[in-house]
């Protein structure tokens, strides 16, 4: 079991009994040992005098072989500041309030979508909101907004946790059998908040990043006049086809059509196409960049709505209360149209103008539209 959690455990330290190890140290050495499938840990001060009589040990015992760890073995200059605590019990005191499962497959959901921009510290977080019964987690690079909610009666808090310390978390939930979300107020940051995923054999807690996560549901469009229902895995099929066609594999705009029942995927340059069969409602056009539309397919799975307001406006891609905002890149027709549209509403009577869902967009050929989340 000792080894199962330490295998499990994504820290490069780990907290064992009061004292911290490096945990790859210690896993190989748990899987040295030979003689007994039994382990006993016990605390020891050992023999020595002087400061080494104060230092903290262990004393581990297991078949024929007896040794003694002391505090920061197994632990270097260089191993990174990552610290998770481990607890064994041959019963699962946890006390679930998330499922394991449904939170690994949200985590996994909203990490692609994070910022990578070292100086966007807001963004490169995950934010963790626990309000009204729902725990939501929420993440967005700029150009993307990922948002997922999971059944959570168990009080409230909120907190934003960096996302290279949540790598592997999703994975490693998904071999626990309990998992309990909690919030800890205080910490490093005043005023901040940890998060805490407990599980039978794990404890993984983490330090809120400080800051304010901007406001998403104001990002997230509600009005829209075109609806497809698709299969994911058709879909990313088409998108690699016209990847491979493209130029530049890392930046391939794809042109989508929707109605009459299909959705047409083409190169803007025409060199290929492809026709995939989707349950429409309305006519419209947009263009994409493709890896962003490759990523958002993957991340969705099975059968996604995708609901279009018009070709210069935020796209809303949804599968199972999981949503994804997605900014389009413009075209000169979708400037046009844009103009247009803005010349129309100026004619109108005036009225009480309505919160915009981002800046206006930057006029330029292949240009994207400005951010939907700004940092802070």
């Amino acid at each position: 079991m000792l080894v199962s959690a330490l295998s499990r455990a994504i820290a490069d330290r780990v907290m064992l009994m009061d004292i911290t190890l490096g945990r790859k140290g210690l896993l190989g050495y748990l899987k040295a040992l030979g003689g007994s499938n039994v382990v006993k840990v016990i605390p020891s001060n050992g023999s020595a005098s002087g400061s080494q009589a104060t230092d903290k040990r262990l004393k581990v015992i297991c078949g024929a072989n007896t040794s003694t760890i002391t505090d920061s073995d197994w632990i270097g200059d260089k191993t990174p500041m990552t610290l998770c605590e481990v607890r064994v019990s041959p019963s699962n005191t946890v006390t679930p309030n998330v499922g394991a499962s449904e939170l690994a497959e949200a985590l996994n959901r909203v990490l692609p979508f994070t910022s990578k921009d070292d100086n966007r510290p807001v963004l490169a977080c995950v934010n963790f909101e626990a309000k009204d019964g729902k725990l939501t987690l929420v993440s967005s690079d700029g150009f993307r907004l990922a948002v997922v909610s999971l059944d959570y009666a168990d009080g409230e808090g909120q907190t934003l946790i960096n996302r290279d310390s949540l790598k592997g978390v999703g994975n490693a939930l998904r071999k626990a059998k309990r998992v309990r979300v909690s919030f800890e107020a205080g910490g490093e940051t005043i005023g901040g908040m940890s998060l805490i995923i407990d599980t039978e054999l794990v404890r993984y807690k983490w330090q809120g990043v400080n800051g304010d996560y901007p406001d998403y549901q104001k990002l997230i469009p509600t009005e829209f006049n075109t609806f497809a229902s698709f299969d994911t895995v058709e879909a990313i099929k088409a998108v690699n086809s016209l990847k491979a066609l493209s130029d530049n594999p890392k930046d391939y705009p794809i042109d989508l059509t929707i109605g009459n029942g299909k959705i047409v995927m083409a190169n803007p340059d025409n060199k290929g196409q492809a026709e995939l069969v989707a349950d429409t409602n309305g006519q419209g056009k947009v263009r994409i960049d493709g890896s962003y539309l490759a990523s958002v397919l993957k991340a969705c799975g099975g059968m996604v709505e995708l609901k279009l307001t018009n070709a210069y406006s935020p796209m809303l891609f949804s599968q199972n209360g999981y949503q994804v905002v997605v900014m389009p890149m413009l075209t000169n027709e979708a400037n046009e149209q844009a103009k247009k549209d803005r010349e129309a509403k100026q004619a109108e009577p005036v009225a009480e103008p309505a919160e915009p869902v981002a800046d206006k967009p930057k006029t330029a050929k292949r240009s994207r539209a400005k951010e939907p989340v700004k940092t802070v």
